[in-house]
């Protein structure tokens, strides 16, 4: 009798997570880690200490409220009034999660039924498959194509069925970069009112658009009722390790996603969620500064991919830089990541995980930016090597 496999079949094919199998490739060969998006210095010492005064004044040590700190609740209903003219009520209409990750999770579990189908941006990260999956859901890829790419919104139409539920929406885009228009979200928005979708929108990357605008989806005609607006401190911040996001929306969908939330992990982060109400009320200076700081880290990597032979597909946004290794002769992005430590002492992740549609993204290759300036140039440096 053939032994029963231990993982169910919903989750089976998605396995380790791309992330951590080139972090750890990394570790091994000593290689300059471009893969994984985590910043290697910490964002503003004032909000570090905010976390360390929390500690040592006993704020947040134990289980923190459910739905979060009031504290830090008030402040994401000020930052979504302050840069984008939404209200929201603190009370009601905010929950605090362990992250955008389980932000998504919780919202996805929370509204979907099995069968379900779910039409999202592709490629996509790779917890939305894991979450769709987990829900019992359908995922239906809406393919972003290079090098514009840019939503078909024709296309997008003819995707949506009677057992369509859910727009997965990403914007800025990771890993492309893509930052949605407003007149493309308001074609997505009229779509969803137009067939009763609900969307869940993640914003994680809001503050780190350097062409255009961040154009939230609920600030838009019949959408503040049906919208999941997801984001976190982790890339604002440049602390990716305290695990802080949140949701904004209508306090009946904050409930359904507070009813998932409050089974995954409860409570998290109690002190660090008092930090992270403060570094959300950080003057406009650091938003502009942190902009400016990394929009020029942006041409730096750029210039050293086009000088070692990638195409580069300039992002408007986010902090990853999506580049093409067919013109240094290569056809296979997983296989070329796989080797590069070894080549070059570079680490980068394929895009082509992020796909169902595997033929669209196989010679696709995703690098991050966020890191010291004499990294990414010795990471340039090292990547000249694959001119021979």
């Amino acid at each position: 009798m053939a032994a029963r496999p231990l993982l169910n079949r919903r989750l089976e094919g998605l396995g380790t997570t791309i992330f951590a199998e080139m972090s750890a490739l990394a570790v091994a060969t000593g290689a300059i880690n471009l893969g994984q998006g985590f910043p290697d210095t910490d964002g503003p010492a004032e909000v570090a200490e905010a976390a360390v005064r929390a500690i040592r004044d006993g704020r947040g040590n134990q289980y923190p409220p459910g739905p979060g700190v009031p504290e830090l609740r008030q402040a994401v209903a000020e930052h979504q009034l302050r840069f984008h003219g939404l209200a929201y009520d603190p009370d009601t209409e905010v929950l605090v999660t362990a992250g955008a990750t389980e932000a998504i999770a919780a919202a996805l579990l929370a509204v979907l039924e099995p069968g379900d189908e779910v039409i999202a941006l592709e490629p996509f990260y790779d917890s939305y498959a894991a979450c769709i999956a987990m829900a019992g859901a359908v995922r239906v890829p809406l393919t972003l194509r290079p090098p514009a790419f840019r939503p078909d919104l024709d296309e997008l139409r003819g995707l949506i069925t009677p057992r369509t539920r859910l727009l997965l929406i990403n914007t800025p885009h990771n890993p492309t970069g893509t930052v949605l228009t407003a007149d493309e979200l308001a074609a997505i928005a009229e779509l969803a009112v137009e067939h009763d979708l609900l969307v869940v929108t993640d914003e994680v990357y809001e503050h780190l658009v350097f062409e255009g605008g961040h154009h939230p989806i609920a600030a838009l005609p019949g959408m503040r009722e049906r919208t999941v607006s997801i984001s976190s401190a982790g890339k604002t911040f440049s602390f990716t390790g305290w695990k802080v996001g949140w949701v904004t929306a209508a306090p009946a969908l904050v409930a359904a996603v507070r009813t998932a939330k409050q089974y995954l992990t409860y409570v998290s982060a109690g002190p660090f969620q008092y930090a992270v109400a403060e570094a959300l009320r950080l003057p406009d200076a650091y938003f502009d500064g942190l902009r400016a700081d990394l929009h020029r880290k942006r041409e730096l990597l750029c210039d050293g991919l086009t000088a070692a032979g990638f195409e580069v597909f300039r992002p408007a946004g986010t902090y990853f830089i999506t580049t093409d290794i067919t013109p240094l002769g290569e056809k296979d992005g997983l296989a070329f990541c796989r080797t590069l430590p070894e080549r070059c002492g570079v680490v980068a992740v394929p895009n082509v995980v992020f796909y169902d549609d595997t033929a669209a993204g196989r010679s696709l290759v995703r690098f991050t930016f966020c890191k010291r300036d004499e990294v990414l140039k010795d990471a340039a440096g090292r990547l000249q090597q694959l001119r021979g």
